[in-house]
């Protein structure tokens, strides 16, 4: 309890709600400009490389430069901010905060979740697409299978049977099924992405909110500008390889943009009317579960969705060591450049 109020007679100096409510007015412009031009910036390029020869290989590249820094901001930035919230004394000097690790378990379930609504979501949307043209998989999967003992002439004899019933358009239709639930896929992982970033987003906008103290505010709007760049990077990456239409890609854009600002009109709201600030116990509680939890998601999403499916199961990366290097590269710049943030947010 000592070490509390001694942190509190320190920060007190620092505290003048006035001087707070003018920087975070500058900061609501600062950061939704920031955010906008970050997100935005990989999706411009990619529509501009689109239809060109390395238009794919910017993408991948893009995409894993994205990879590293959402790993980064979720294993530099937000769990051990949500750590931190729990281990506050406020906090972890009460019951049952001080007997059990939940950032740890948040983050579990987080990831847990994550799972759970990939797996939901890919079974529905393979079902789906194997409903109308079980016909097509049926004999492509025929087609390939070759029993044992079969002869050459046989097995032509077969093949042929198959492509007149399946027509010639047969072997297309299951490769452009194929393409287009590979496009779901990573249209579901962009928006699984965005959730978790929107929470970390809202936490970051109502933590400063709600915040009184001008020492911590005013090196927070230069950090959270490059911090919002670099994340919206991450996230347009994986919007621009998604394929969605304007209008989705740009309510996205919006999305991320206007998220943090509003987390911080709303921190100023919720400390106009109940008085509470980032201090309090109550707020402590809830930055540090929306913090893991939101830790959680990106965690499972960066490692499985983005960094896995594209190291181990893209195969024009796979075909091209050099694209594989630089890829690597990208995802070492991604979260080291977002790690290097977190010396100042």
């Amino acid at each position: 309890m000592a070490v509390c109020a001694a942190e509190s007679g320190r920060a007190s100096s620092c505290r003048d709600g006035k001087a707070a409510a003018y920087l975070k007015l500058i900061s609501i412009v600062v950061i939704f400009l920031t955010s906008a031009i970050g997100i935005s910036l990989p999706v411009f390029l990619a529509r501009l490389f689109q239809g060109k020869p390395a238009y794919d290989k910017a993408v991948l590249i893009i995409k894993c430069f994205a990879a590293g820094v959402i790993l980064s901001t979720s294993l530099v930035h937000v769990l051990p901010d949500a750590f931190d919230a729990l281990a506050d004394c406020q906090v972890a000097s009460r019951h049952p905060w001080k007997d059990f690790p939940f950032s740890g378990l948040i983050t579990l379930i987080g990831a847990l979740t994550a799972l759970f609504v990939d797996l939901t979501a890919s079974s529905h949307v393979e079902g789906h697409q194997g409903h109308g043209h079980g016909g097509e998989l049926e004999l492509s999967k025929s087609a390939e299978y070759t029993p044992i003992g079969m002869s050459g002439e046989e097995l032509e004899r077969k093949k042929s049977s198959v492509e007149e019933v399946g027509g010639e358009d047969g072997g297309r239709d299951v490769e452009a099924q194929a393409e287009e639930l590979l496009k779901l896929k990573q249209r579901l992982v962009s928006q699984v992405l965005e959730i978790g970033i929107i929470f970390h987003s809202v936490i970051i906008g109502v933590t400063m909110g709600m915040s009184q103290n001008k020492c911590t505010i005013r090196p927070l709007i230069a950090a959270l500008s490059f911090h919002q760049i670099f994340e919206g990077m991450g996230l347009g990456g994986c919007i621009a390889q998604a394929g969605f239409s304007i209008g989705t890609t740009a309510y996205m854009c919006f999305m991320f943009a206007v998220t943090t600002p509003i987390g911080i009109v709303l921190g100023m709201i919720m400390f106009s009317v109940t008085g509470y600030d980032d201090t309090s116990p109550n707020a402590l509680i809830l930055e540090g579960l929306l913090g893991s939890l939101s830790s959680g998601i990106l965690i499972y999403m960066g490692l499985v969705d983005l960094v896995a499916l594209d190291f181990f199961h893209n195969k024009l990366m796979n075909s091209q060591l050099f694209l594989k290097r630089a890829s690597f590269i990208a995802l070492l710049l991604g979260s080291t450049s977002m790690s290097i943030l977190a010396l100042w947010a």
